[in-house]
């Protein structure tokens, strides 16, 4: 179905914005196990973005600029899982180019998609518009310290994280926030290639009592550069007692 008149005129007025702070490009990005493709914009070029870290006090740098695995095969995981996930209010952390939100919208989930960069949220909300006709709920913030508004409809049955464990810094921030996020019968869903940083989180989270089924995703990915990476699904369960669909 084609995208409605007032979805085509969100899409071109985010673009507009987004062009006053960088120049985009358009890609194509395969999600492997689903066979769907969508159409993603970008940023051209990551000079400014470097530059602009570089004053950030946070120093978070720019990793949403580009496509990573972990974010394709977390959208190709939810498509393939959608009868869990239709009609259910769904918190992302970390939005990347908005792949997995756009995946989340697809199989109809409410998404909210939360990141640090406001850039990520517009290129979050643009992608999902020009790939769904829809765009998710965003909210900025910094997840090592979360403000109230992130917790107003918390908690969720189902939070998603791809590629949020870069530094060890992160990884007792973010388990402390899962354990106030994530329901008691509910699934954090983190996929990440195997960085050491994701691996104490799992390990840490398991010795807090989360249970852990692990699946692997081999691609192919749409980048050449990308070949040879494989990126760990690990779904986490607070407890046994019932079930993530």
């Amino acid at each position: 179905m084609p995208p409605s008149p007032a979805a085509v005129r969100a899409f071109i007025r985010l673009r507009a914005r987004l062009a006053q702070k960088f120049r985009s490009v358009e890609i194509p990005v395969s999600l492997p196990w689903s066979g769907v493709t969508y159409h993603v914009l970008q940023p051209a070029s990551f000079d400014r973005l470097l530059t602009a870290a570089a004053r950030d006090p946070e120093q978070n740098m720019p990793y949403w600029a580009t496509v990573w695995p972990s974010g394709v095969a977390l959208g190709d995981a939810a498509l393939l899982q959608a009868e869990w996930l239709r009609g259910q209010q769904v918190l992302e952390l970390g939005g990347g180019l908005g792949i997995t939100a756009t995946a989340l919208l697809t199989a109809g989930a409410q998404p909210l998609v939360t990141d640090y960069s406001t850039e990520t949220l517009l290129l979050t909300r643009a992608n999902a518009l020009r790939n769904t006709g829809q765009e998710p709920r965003t909210l900025q913030l910094n997840w090592r310290q979360p403000t109230q508004a992130l917790f107003a409809d918390a908690p969720y049955s189902f939070v998603l994280a791809a590629d949020v464990l870069y530094e060890a810094r992160d990884v007792e921030p973010l388990l402390a926030l899962v354990e106030r996020l994530v329901a008691p019968d509910g699934v954090l869903w983190l996929a990440e290639p195997g960085r050491p940083p994701a691996q104490r989180f799992v390990v840490a989270a398991q010795a807090q009592g989360w249970q852990e089924e692990l699946t692997r995703h081999m691609g192919p990915w749409s980048d050449p550069k990308d070949a040879g990476v494989v990126v760990n699904l690990h779904l986490m369960r607070r407890g046994m007692n019932g079930s993530a669909g």
